[in-house]
C-alpha cells in the first residue's frame, strides 16, 4: 500500500465515525421514543432490564450462575512467550433481556455445569437482586437455553380486560385463556377434546371465562354454539343475554325442555357418526378440521348441576323431576364420549364439580378441568384431581379474596404441577356488538347436515351402525 492509499483511507475517518456516531444517534433517539411513549409501569420494568443487563456478570458469578475454564485458548498459549501460568477463564450465560408491562424476560444460555436445576436454584436470589415479586426459570424453546422471567407486580391481583378483535381466530380450538402468574400467556388447546369441567365459588369468574371463548370464536362460521342456562328460565334473564344470538339454540332451567335439546342434539350426533365417511372422507372431523359446512358444535351447560342433580322424593313430581335428570345425564355422556370425533365439544360449568353436581361418568371423561375459587379441599380435588393434595400452594381454596376474582387453577400441560391464571373480564357491551356483528353466520348444525346428505337427521341417526349384539 503506498502512501497516497493510506493517506485516502485516513481520509475516510472521519466520515465512517460520522456514520457510526449517527447510527448511534438514530438507536438512541429510537429507545428514548419508545421509553416516552411506554406507559408507566413499562417504563419501570424498561429501567429494570437495563439494570439487570449492566449487573449480569457480576450477580452470576456471585450466585455460582458460571463455569470456571482452565483451558487456555490457543491465541492465549501463542502469546504466552514466557511460558508463565496462564489465568483460567470464568464463563457467564449469555443474557438477552426483553421487557413488558409486568417485568422483564431472559434468555439464558447454559454452561457445563450450569443448566436449568442450578437457575432454577438461584430464582429466589435473582428475584432479590432484580427487584421482582418472583423469577422463574423455565426451559428454553431451545435445547441448552433457559428461559428466566422476573415480574415485579403480581399478575394475578392485576385485573384485566379483554376486547374482542371481531377478527376470526387463527387456529381452530385454541382457547386464551388470559396469563399465569409469571405474566405469560395461557393456551389450552381444544382440538380433540370432548368435555372441559369449570368449578368455582358464584361470581369468581366461571361465566367470563367462557364468555371470552364465545367471543374469540363467533366469528368463525365454522363454530355454532348451544347454550344451557341453569340458573334463568329465559335467555334475556341471565349471563348469556347478549350472546344469545349468536347460538342456534338456547334452553334455561326447565328440565323438560332441556331433555328435550339434548335428545336433538344426540340424534346430530347419531347422524353426523352415520354420514361422516361419506361427507368428509374421514372418520375424524379433526383431520380435515371444522368448516362452515361441518361446524364445531361448541354446548355450553352453565349451572350444570340443575340439569343432572338428583331430585328425592316419591311424589309423581318429583319422580318425574328424577327421571328427566337421570336421562339428562345419560344423554350429556353420549355427547361427551362420542361427539369428539364428529366434532362436538361440552363445557360444564358449575360450583362445585363433585358427583352430585356433574356425574363422574361425565366429568372423568373431561380431560381439561380449571376451578376457580373454593370454600374445601374436597371441592378443590373434585375439580382438579387428587394430585392437587400435593400442591397445597396452588389450591383453589387460596383464592377466595376477592382480590382473586377472575383466577383459575388448572394442571400443567406436559409438566407436573399446577398452574394459575388470570382470566380477563370481557364487558357486556363487547359481548353484545360481537354477537350482533355475528348473527348472520348462525346456522343449525342439523340443517347443514340435512343439506349436505339430502336425508333428515332422524333418519340418519336411524342408520347409525350399532354392534351386533345390540342390533339384535
Amino acid at each position: 500500500m503506498t502512501l497516497n492509499d493510506v493517506s485516502e483511507v485516513i481520509g475516510y475517518a472521519p466520515v465512517l465515525v460520522g456514520v457510526g456516531l449517527a447510527g448511534i444517534a438514530v438507536w438512541a433517539l429510537v429507545w428514548v421514543v419508545r421509553y416516552l411513549r411506554a406507559d408507566a409501569m413499562t417504563r419501570q420494568s424498561i429501567r429494570q432490564a437495563v439494570r439487570v443487563r449492566r449487573t449480569w456478570k457480576r450477580l452470576a458469578q456471585m450466585l455460582n450462575l458460571s463455569a470456571t475454564d482452565k483451558m487456555p485458548t490457543a491465541m492465549a498459549s501463542l502469546a504466552n512467550a514466557d511460558g508463565k501460568p496462564i489465568k483460567p477463564r470464568v464463563l457467564v450465560p449469555a443474557l438477552k433481556v426483553t421487557h413488558d408491562a409486568y417485568g422483564v424476560i431472559a434468555r439464558a444460555g447454559c454452561l457445563p455445569g450450569v443448566g436449568l436445576a442450578e437457575f432454577q436454584k438461584a430464582a429466589p436470589y435473582l428475584a432479590d437482586a432484580w427487584r421482582m415479586t418472583r423469577v422463574s426459570a423455565l426451559p428454553g424453546d431451545r435445547p441448552g437455553h433457559v428461559v428466566l422471567r422476573g415480574v415485579r407486580v403480581d399478575p394475578l391481583i392485576t385485573p384485566t380486560v379483554h376486547v374482542p378483535t371481531g377478527r376470526p381466530p387463527e387456529e381452530y380450538a385454541k382457547w386464551e385463556l388470559g396469563v399465569d402468574e409469571y405474566g405469560m400467556p395461557v393456551f389450552v388447546p381444544l382440538r380433540e377434546v370432548p368435555g372441559v369441567a369449570v368449578g368455582g365459588l358464584p361470581g369468581f369468574g366461571k361465566t367470563s371465562c367462557v364468555n371470552r371463548l364465545v367471543c374469540d370464536w363467533a366469528p368463525s362460521p365454522a363454530v355454532q354454539f348451544v347454550f344451557f342456562d341453569g340458573k334463568v328460565s329465559h335467555a334475556y334473564e341471565g349471563d348469556y343475554a347478549d350472546l344469545v344470538h349468536r347460538a342456534f339454540a338456547f334452553c334455561g332451567d326447565d328440565l323438560e325442555e332441556a331433555n328435550k335439546l339434548f335428545k336433538e342434539l344426540v340424534e346430530l350426533r347419531r347422524a353426523r357418526s352415520a354420514s361422516i365417511r361419506s361427507v368428509l372422507g374421514r372418520k375424524n372431523m379433526w383431520h380435515v378440521g371444522p368448516s362452515a359446512d361441518w361446524p364445531l358444535v361448541v354446548i355450553v351447560i352453565d349451572e350444570a348441576h340443575t340439569y343432572f342433580r338428583d331430585h328425592k322424593g316419591s311424589d309423581p313430581t318429583t319422580k318425574r323431576l328424577a327421571a328427566l335428570a337421570a336421562d339428562n345425564a345419560r344423554l350429556v355422556e353420549d355427547l361427551v364420549k362420542k361427539g369428539r370425533s364428529v366434532g362436538f365439544l361440552t363445557l360444564l360449568t358449575t360450583q362445585k364439580t363433585t358427583g352430585d353436581a356433574i356425574p363422574t361418568f361425565i366429568r372423568d371423561v373431561c380431560p381439561v378441568g380449571l376451578s376457580f375459587a373454593q370454600k374445601t379441599a374436597d371441592a378443590a380435588v373434585a375439580a382438579l384431581g387428587d394430585d392437587i393434595r400435593e400442591w397445597p400452594d396452588a389450591s383453589p381454596v387460596n383464592l377466595q379474596d376477592p382480590a382473586y376474582v377472575g383466577v383459575a387453577v388448572m394442571s400443567q400441560h406436559g409438566r407436573p404441577g399446577f398452574i394459575r391464571i388470570r382470566t380477563p373480564y370481557v364487558a357486556d357491551e363487547d359481548a353484545a356488538h360481537v354477537a350482533a356483528e355475528t348473527c348472520h353466520l348462525v346456522r343449525h348444525p342439523a340443517q347443514l347436515l340435512e343439506d349436505l346428505t339430502g336425508q333428515d337427521v332422524v333418519d340418519l341417526g336411524k342408520n347409525d351402525p350399532e354392534p351386533p349384539s345390540m342390533a339384535a
